[in-house]
C-alpha cells in the first residue's frame, strides 16, 4: 500500500510540472477523441429511412355493372366471382389456387426464406417502417379497397383497418427486438456454473388463414408478426374478400422489393374451401394461425393435426359489456362507447359488443340514451352503418329476434334485413335494439355478427349483499356464454369492479373502455370457444418461433465444466455407496435449511 501511495504522489508531482496549456490540449484531445466516437457508433447504427414505393391498384372491371343475385359462385365455372356487398357491383374474377398452386407458393416461400432469416432486425425494421410510410401516405386508397370488398364504411376502415395496423407496425418497430432478443434464464446452486438463456429462432414458413371482416388488418398483421421474426408467410384471404387480397399483400410486398429482398416472401393464397386443407395439413407449413368461426376451425386443426402443425385460433365470441351501479356518473359517455362497440364494421367485430349487461337502477336510464341513436342510424356505405358481407345470415338472425320477443323481449328498433333504396342488391341489416334479453334465450348465448345491441338487466342478491355475492351473480350471467373479450364499466373503488375483472372467463378485459387490449398490442386471444393461443404482442412473436433452449458454460475459459464424479462413473462400482453420494447431491442442492445442506455436504464427502 505504501509503494502504491508513493507511485501516486510521484505521478501527482510530475503532471503538476507540466505547462498547464499540455494538459488542456490533452483534455481536449480525449474529449474529442470519445465525441468522435461517440458520433461514429450513432452513424454507424442509425436506422435508415423510410423508402417509398407504390402498388397498383386492384382492377376495376372496364364497365360498371350490378349483380341481380350476387353470389361468389358463377354455375359451371371455378372462378370466384367478386363484388361490393353494399351494392351488388361486380369487382371481377378470381381464378382460385389448386393444390399443386399452394405447393409452390411454398415452395418459393421457403427458398425465400433461407436468406430473410439471417437478415439483421435493423434489416426488418427498414422494411416494416417503409411498410408503415406506405399505409399512412396510401390511407384513402386502403379503406377505399377495403369499403368495397367488404362492405364497410370509410370510417369504420379508418378505425379498423388503419389505426390498428399503423400501431401494430409502430409496436413492432419499437419493441419487436426487445420481444426476439436471446433471453437470460436463472440457474440453480448445482449448475450455478451454467448460463442459460433463450433464443427464438424462426420456424420457416408459417402460414394464415384469415376472415373477412377486416380485410387488410386481418391479412397484413400476420404478415408483420412473420417477417419480424424471420419467417416467410402464406397467407390465405377469405374468399368473400379475394378482390383485394393480392393488392394488400402486395403493400408488404412492395416494402420488401423496395429494399433488396425477395419478394416470395410473403404468398398470398385464395380457395375453395375444399382446398384449404391442401395448406393446413401441408409438411411444409411450421406454424397456422386462425381468425374464423369455430366450426372451420375444428376442420383446420383436424386438418393440421395430421403434420402436427400448432394451430392459434382466434374465433370471435359473445362479449360482454357490463355496466355497474357505480358507473352512475359516467353513463352519457358510456353510453356512446355502447354504440361504437357494438355498431363498428355493422357489428361483424370478433370483440364487438354482443351482450350488454347493466346494474337494474341505471337499466332504464341507458336505454333512454341508446335507443335515439339507434334509430337514428343510417345505413350505406357512405352512412353510418355499412353492409354485412353476405346475405347468407339473414334468415338466422330474423330468427333469433323473433324467438328473443317471443320469449319477452323487447323489441325497440330494427330486427329485419333492409332493402336499401339506392342499393337493392346490397346485404344491408337494420340496426338493431333488442332489450329485456335473457340469458335462457338463444340470441343471448349465439354470435350474432351483425348490428344487434342486446341489453339484459343485471341480476341482483338479496339485499344487502356483500360485493362477493354481487360480482358472482353478474359473472353468473356474464360467463353463461363464451368470450373473447369483455369490458367493465364502473368505479375504480368499486371492489365488484374488480372481482369481476378477476372472474371473467375471457382471454382480454377493458375497463371503463372498450377494446383497447388490442389497440395496446396486448397479447390477443380468447378462452374455451372462442379459440386458444396468442398473436400481437410479446408472445404472439415468439409464438412464431422455436424458442430453445441453451446452456452453457459461464467460465469455460478455467477449464469450468461438468465433470461425472466418480462414484456414479459407469460401471458403477458401489451401488449403496452412490445412492450415498447422489442422496448428498439432492440435498446440497434442494434441502431446506443450512443444516440440511451441511449434512447432505458431508454425505458427498464422505462418499467420493
Amino acid at each position: 500500500m505504501d509503494c502504491l501511495e508513493h507511485g501516486a504522489r510521484c505521478l501527482s508531482r510530475e503532471l503538476a510540472a507540466l505547462p498547464q496549456g499540455f494538459l488542456l490540449q490533452v483534455a481536449a484531445g480525449i474529449v474529442a477523441c470519445v465525441l468522435a466516437a461517440w458520433f461514429l457508433k450513432l452513424f454507424i447504427e442509425a436506422e435508415s429511412g423510410p423508402i417509398k414505393y407504390t402498388v397498383p391498384s386492384p382492377k376495376m372491371p372496364e364497365e360498371e355493372r350490378f349483380l341481380d343475385e350476387p353470389s361468389l359462385k358463377i354455375p359451371g365455372s371455378s372462378a370466384l366471382q367478386c363484388y361490393a356487398p353494399a351494392t351488388g357491383q361486380f369487382l371481377g374474377l378470381i381464378n382460385p389456387a389448386t393444390p399443386a398452386g399452394i405447393d409452390r407458393a411454398i415452395e418459393q416461400a421457403a427458398a425465400a426464406q433461407l436468406k430473410w432469416r439471417s437478415t439483421t432486425f435493423r434489416e426488418r425494421r427498414a422494411v416494416l417502417r417503409s411498410m408503415l410510410r406506405h399505409v399512412l401516405d396510401n390511407q384513402h386508397d386502403l379503406c377505399r379497397v377495403a369499403c368495397l370488398d367488404s362492405g364497410k364504411t370509410m370510417v369504420d376502415a379508418q378505425l379498423g383497418e388503419v389505426l390498428v395496423t399503423a400501431e401494430k407496425l409502430e409496436w413492432t418497430l419499437k419493441h419487436g427486438e426487445a420481444a426476439l432478443r436471446p433471453s437470460r434464464r436463472p440457474t440453480n446452486l448445482l449448475l450455478s456454473y451454467k448460463r442459460n438463456e433463450v433464443w427464438y429462432e424462426p420456424l420457416g414458413v408459417v402460414a394464415a388463414l384469415v376472415s373477412w371482416n377486416y380485410p387488410f388488418h386481418n391479412l397484413i398483421g400476420p404478415v408483420i408478426s412473420a417477417l419480424f421474426s424471420g419467417n416467410a408467410i402464406v397467407v390465405k384471404a377469405s374468399e368473400q374478400t379475394a378482390w383485394s387480397a393480392s393488392y394488400f399483400a402486395n403493400v408488404a410486398r412492395g416494402a420488401l422489393v423496395a429494399h433488396g429482398h425477395d419478394p416470395a416472401l410473403v404468398q398470398p393464397v385464395v380457395c375453395w374451401p375444399n382446398v384449404a386443407p391442401h395448406l393446413t395439413s401441408h409438411p411444409g407449413i411450421s406454424h397456422i394461425t386462425f381468425i374464423g368461426s369455430r366450426p372451420v376451425c375444428q376442420k383446420v386443426a383436424a386438418s393440421a393435426a395430421q403434420s402436427l402443425t400448432p394451430v392459434v385460433a382466434e374465433l370471435g365470441g359473445k362479449d360482454a359489456s357490463i355496466i355497474l351501479d357505480s358507473a352512475r356518473k359516467d353513463v352519457d359517455r358510456i353510453a356512446k362507447i355502447l354504440l361504437r362497440g357494438t355498431f363498428q364494421s355493422a357489428g361483424q367485430n370478433c370483440i364487438g359488443i354482443e351482450r350488454i349487461i347493466v346494474a337494474p337502477s341505471l337499466y332504464e336510464k341507458v336505454i333512454s340514451l341508446v335507443e335515439p341513436k339507434v334509430k337514428a342510424l343510417r345505413l350505406g356505405q357512405t352512412a353510418d352503418v355499412g353492409a354485412l358481407i353476405s346475405d347468407a345470415p339473414f334468415d338466422r338472425l330474423e330468427y333469433l329476434v323473433d324467438a328473443a320477443v317471443k320469449s319477452g323481449a323487447r323489441l325497440l328498433a330494427g330486427g329485419k334485413r333492409y332493402r336499401h333504396p339506392d342499393h337493392p342488391h346490397g346485404h344491408y341489416f337494420t340496426p338493431t335494439l333488442l332489450v329485456d334479453v335473457t340469458p335462457n334465450m338463444e340470441i343471448a348465448d349465439e354470435e350474432c355478427f351483425a348490428p344487434i345491441m342486446l341489453i339484459m338487466r343485471s341480476p341482483q342478491p338479496p339485499s344487502p349483499s356483500s360485493p362477493e355475492e354481487t360480482a358472482a351473480s353478474i359473472l353468473a350471467v356474464a360467463n353463461n356464454s363464451f368470450g373473447l373479450g369483455a369490458s367493465v364499466y364502473g368505479s375504480e373503488s368499486d371492489p365488484v369492479l374488480h372481482l369481476i375483472v378477476r372472474g371473467l372467463k375471457t382471454g382480454n378485459v377493458a375497463v371503463n373502455d372498450f377494446a383497447v387490449f388490442y389497440a395496446a398490442q396486448l397479447p390477443f386471444g380468447g378462452t374455451g370457444g372462442s379459440g386458444y393461443g396468442k398473436f400481437a404482442g410479446e408472445e404472439g412473436l415468439r409464438g412464431l418461433c422455436n424458442a430453445k433452449s441453451v446452456s452453457s458454460d459461464r467460465a469455460h475459459w478455467l477449464g469450468i465444466r461438468t465433470s461425472i464424479p466418480p462414484p456414479v462413473q459407469y460401471p458403477i462400482a458401489d451401488q449403496q455407496r452412490s445412492w450415498r453420494f447422489t442422496r448428498g447431491v439432492v440435498g446440497l442442492g434442494y434441502g431446506i435449511g443450512a443444516g440440511e445442506k451441511a449434512k447432505s455436504l458431508l454425505d458427498i464427502l464422505g462418499n467420493s
